[in-house]
């Protein structure tokens, strides 16, 4: 696609553009930008077994729910999410979202990002026992 390189993962709407992943360095972390268009589909709720992930505001809003609790995140904020902490992301706003993402360990990288984007951007509803199915194995829990 024209303006999508080859560090960036599309999952529906979502684009990720990773600047760290789990193929560089020690697997430390992976570091990503994360674009949310407005009123874009998001992921459903869940949480990570083993990772913690910061979520740093660069442009426009993106509304954050973090253990039942809802929160506005604008550009040169921060949240923090605990691991075992129930969380999802969405734009309820007209403008895009822009954020940059760190996850620790780095665990979660871009291998799990593409298999979920392989079994989501498909003709029709995805196969969500397949999309499960991806999530436990990398760690992630749906809540």
């Amino acid at each position: 696609m024209e303006g999508i390189s080859s560090n960036t993962v599309r999952i529906g709407d979502l684009d990720l553009r990773f600047l760290v992943d789990e193929t560089q360095g020690s697997g430390d972390l992976v570091m990503f930008e994360f674009t949310v268009p407005p009123q874009a589909r998001v992921p459903a709720p869940h949480f990570h077994r083993d990772v913690d992930e910061v979520v740093y505001g660069l442009e426009g809003t993106l509304t954050m729910t973090l253990d039942g609790d809802r929160r506005e995140l604008h550009s040169g904020e921060v949240i923090f999410i605990p691991r075992g902490s129930v969380h999802h992301h969405e734009n309820l706003h007209e403008q895009a979202a822009r954020a940059l993402v760190v996850l620790t360990p780095g665990s979660i990288g871009r291998r799990y990002f593409e298999e979920i984007a392989a079994a989501v951007n498909v003709p029709g509803k995805p196969d969500l026992a397949q999309v499960r199915e991806i999530m436990l194995r990398h760690g992630l829990i749906p809540a």
